[in-house]
């Protein structure tokens, strides 16, 4: 119900806001709106509001949404089909139609929907920001030998501090850049510095990564972050989780399961991440008594797999907490600073990312489609406000960005007409528009059978 619950909040807000986009520039540029859709097919609520008794509806199926203008094309089509029913308009009201409208005004129409998702990341960001952020020191765990990390002469405590003279507070903010550099594959500088205080600069490259997008960074340059070595004891446990519903408490000490002693929490985390819907016997000590307690991980995606997850989180000592936790706070105006510049750098990453697929140098099996976002949306709700938030403006810039591309039947397909339409000094030819159609669909069609085959091999094959 959490899954369901969060992707339908999650579609809701971000179609709600692309279309309000649309919606609202269109009423300043003075165009009359017909309908304001939230979903397709058939309406399950609608009404009428407002001067021009624009109709908003509320539709069936909650995978996007449409805001219909009046538009002088679309009444001449119904004109011509009989089953159609038509209405007559004054030459006062034409004057307010979409195509009446200077280009630079439809270019803006166009561009308010992907615009308004950019600006809601922003906002979602700034917020974050202001509420402070918690982050894992970027300390240098295990270097795997003859890894890349290990060429560069990495060592387990190092603290990174810069990476290309840019400043690191939390591993979030270096695995980001790591990963970004990863992509245009030159050499770059890391400044570290020891526990004794030393500096040191290393040259890091990205030789033979292969870029799957579904492999962490860290995991292709060999190294790992710091992790304390922490007791097998439960901290805190989620509601609705595996464990809650097995009956597992905070406090509890997981001594072994399946009869394999679990000496610190890292083993049991790997235990529970390798058994994904299987029945584990864990022995615990609770109270001075010990007991066996049965618990079937939950089966979620991860990296393009099926992990186990139990919904517990180790008992974590302050002293150990502090000396790997960084705690960051901003000013609103820092805040909204931070948050314009992640919003452009996540969304400059994402056009990469998709111009790597392209041309093959990223794997496909990164594209999700609509059950890997309700799996991600319902994860990230049970994780807290903070984690869903970021989770709305990542989708929201994805949702922005995807709008942009210049493919007919999206708004940057339009906007390339537009843009033709300047220097051309005529509009683009019906038959253009229509074969610009066919082609819009079908690679439109291509992306969500990739996204539903990657969805069905992350869930059904694993």
């Amino acid at each position: 119900m959490m899954t369901i619950l969060a992707f339908i909040v999650t579609i809701g807000v971000l179609v709600t806001i692309h279309e309000y986009g649309h919606f609202q520039v269109a009423r300043w540029c003075n165009v009359r709106v017909l309908k304001f859709s939230i979903g397709f097919g058939q309406p399950l609520w609608t009404t009428t509001f407002g001067k021009d008794k624009t109709e908003f509806i509320l539709a069936a199926i909650p995978l996007g949404g449409y805001v219909k203008m009046l538009d002088e094309r679309e009444l001449q089509q119904e004109r011509e089909n009989p089953e159609l029913p038509t209405v007559d308009y004054t030459e006062a009201e034409l004057e307010r139609a979409f195509n009446r409208k200077s280009v630079y005004q439809r270019m803006a129409i166009v561009l308010a929907g992907p615009v308004a998702n950019l600006l809601l990341a922003i906002a979602l960001y700034w917020l974050l920001f202001m509420m402070g952020m918690t982050g894992l020191k970027p300390i240098v765990g295990e270097v795997q030998p003859a890894s890349l990390a290990s060429q560069a002469q990495f060592a387990s405590g190092d603290l990174i501090l810069t990476i290309q003279d840019e400043p690191i507070k939390t591993w979030q903010e270096a695995r980001w850049l790591l990963l970004e550099h990863s992509l245009a594959g030159k050499p770059i500088q890391v400044v570290t510095s020891t526990s004794a205080g030393e500096q040191h600069s290393h040259t890091l490259t990205f030789d033979g990564i292969d870029h799957n997008a579904e492999v962490d960074v860290l995991q292709k340059l060999g190294m790992q972050m710091m992790m304390p070595d922490v007791p097998a004891v439960i901290g805190e446990v989620l509601p609705n989780s595996a464990a809650e519903k097995m009956g597992l408490q905070a406090g509890d000490k997981v001594l072994a399961i399946d009869q394999v002693d679990m000496q610190n929490w890292d083993k049991v985390v790997n235990f529970v991440r390798a058994s994904p819907n299987k029945s584990l016997q864990f022995k615990i000590a609770r109270q001075q008594q010990e007991m066996l307690i049965s618990v079937i991980p939950e089966a979620i995606p991860d990296q393009g797999k099926t992990i186990g997850r139990l919904g517990a989180s180790a008992l974590v000592d302050q002293k150990v907490r502090d000396a790997l936790m960084v705690e960051l706070d901003y000013t609103p105006l820092q805040s909204l600073k931070m948050a314009a510049l992640k919003t452009w750098d996540t969304s400059l990453f994402s056009l990469k990312m998709l111009g790597n697929m392209v041309t093959g140098k990223v794997s496909w099996k990164g594209i999700s489609g609509p059950v890997s976002i309700a799996s991600f949306a319902g994860e990230s709700a049970n994780l807290g406000l903070k984690v869903f938030l970021g989770f709305l403006a990542l989708v929201s810039i994805s949702i922005g960005v995807l709008n942009l591309l210049p493919i007919p039947v999206l708004d940057g397909g339009h906007l390339m007409y537009y843009i033709v339409e300047v220097f051309k000094g005529s509009p683009v030819s019906e038959q253009v528009m229509l074969w610009g159609q066919k082609i819009g669909f079908a690679l439109l069609g291509l992306l969500m059978m990739v996204a539903l085959f990657n969805d069905i091999n992350r869930f059904m094959i694993g």
